[in-house]
């Protein structure tokens, strides 16, 4: 199918934004968004030193600057990269935290000049490199790559884990009305109480935040830059590996609301929005955005693919980060209660690259077939790490296994012409 087909194709769709809901149904769907994006969002400046509030003002904002660049066409929320951890970390240990966003805003000026590339030269390239037997598992890692991340919050209590995940299992099973489309809203508030009645919840989270706070902004200066180039050294390369998860994310979340989002609104628009929101995040201190995948997995769970209320979601999220008794309510959810949840949501982007492969007839009988696909799964499940000192980068996970399996796809040949030879 060539790209005029594809676009074509596209436009006989009904839009995105239709949807019967009603007013209070979009805005209650919208904090089932901000619920499954949060506890990940917080995660990461908490672990890097950064301010939390900061973390959800500049994902709020990028989430809504990433909505302006693609024509408030793609339904996805941006949230605090994992990837930059341990170089954000690295680099603020060196030459300061004004050091590290400086790296992160050379993060977005790659992005934003790989887009100008992209724009120019076309996406031709996808079909060549990334066919369906290499997106199709590196959409599987995606999902099943969380997993660990799931167990460890889960463990802290499983019966509560447990309790919320079937919760959320039942609502999505037998709920009618609204009730089915919030599944993870509902499981959450009943993981939460349940939480409470076994000791889990620290209320004094909440007793003691103010009402309203201002975020911790940092702002770096121009003196800054120039005692700080070693760390774009640091952080920079990094944006080989989250370019290659961005395309995963961008064909998953295209997966699985039934639309091209590499032609229309294009991958130089999708790319573009998620650099200018992470050079907007650096400038004020907070870690740089991606897409989230538990967002993808809420959209597969409820089946309503409306970009109107992820962007509803970004202006709740944006309230809450100056709000902060109401942020600190949400950080009073214990682990166990979100583990529960990112169970059934990291199993649903898994789901969207099985998805792919039967879709696509993807022949699994044919052995070179299985060694791709066998080969992108194990790598990206496992996390096997590469590392390329010369060029500061570690790749591991779905990035590597993204690149393993383009490389295999071009090298193996294709069955016909092994039967020739």
């Amino acid at each position: 199918m060539n790209s005029e087909t594809v676009q074509s194709t596209e436009m006989d769709k009904p839009s995105l934004r239709q949807d019967n809901l009603s007013a209070p149904g979009k805005l209650i769907l919208a904090v089932q968004h901000m619920f499954a994006m949060f506890g990940a969002t917080i995660l990461v400046p908490a672990l890097t030193g950064l301010d939390p509030s900061v973390a959800l003002f500049t994902s709020g904002v990028g989430t809504l600057i990433f909505h302006l660049i693609t024509r408030g066409k793609v339904p996805a929320y941006l949230g605090s990269s994992f990837a930059f951890i341990a170089p954000i970390i690295a680099a603020s240990e060196g030459y300061g935290v004004a050091g590290a966003m400086i790296g992160c805003f050379v993060i977005g000026i790659i992005y934003t000049i790989v887009s100008i590339i992209i724009a120019k030269a076309g996406t031709g390239f996808i079909d060549r490199y990334l066919p369906p037997i290499v997106v199709g598992p590196v959409i599987i890692t995606i999902g099943l790559g969380l997993a660990p991340v799931a167990k460890d919050m889960s463990m802290g209590h499983l019966p509560t884990a447990f309790f919320t995940l079937f919760v959320a299992i039942a609502v999505s099973v037998f709920g009618k009305g609204l009730i089915k489309v919030i599944p993870v809203l509902i499981g959450i508030i009943c993981g939460y109480i349940f939480a409470a009645f076994v000791g889990l919840v620290d209320f004094s989270i909440v007793q003691e935040a103010a009402w309203v706070s201002i975020p911790n902004f940092t702002f770096f200066v121009t003196e800054d830059i120039g005692a700080s180039l070693p760390a774009i050294t640091i952080v920079a390369p990094i944006a080989v590996v989250t370019m290659v998860e961005h395309l995963g994310d961008v064909i998953a979340l295209g997966g699985t609301v039934d639309r091209d989002f590499i032609n229309d609104p294009g991958l130089h628009r999708t790319l573009l929005g998620d650099g200018i929101a992470t050079t907007f995040a650096s400038l004020f201190g907070g870690p740089p955005n991606t897409t989230y995948g538990e967002n993808i997995g809420v959209l597969a769970i409820t089946k309503v693919y409306n970009p109107f209320i992820i962007e509803l979601a970004a202006i709740v999220v944006l309230v809450f980060s100056f709000v902060d008794k109401l942020g600190a309510l949400i950080r009073s959810i214990p682990e166990p209660v979100m583990g529960g949840v990112v169970i059934l949501l990291f199993g649903m982007i898994a789901v969207v690259g099985l998805r792919t492969l039967i879709d696509n007839k993807v022949d699994l009988n044919s052995n070179r077939n299985l060694v791709i696909v066998s080969t992108i799964l194990v790598i990206g499940v496992s996390g096997l790490p590469v590392s390329i000192p010369m060029l500061g980068i570690e790749l591991e996970g779905m990035g590597l296994a993204a690149i393993i399996g383009i490389l295999l796809n071009i090298i193996l040949p294709m069955p016909q012409e092994v039967e020739e030879a």
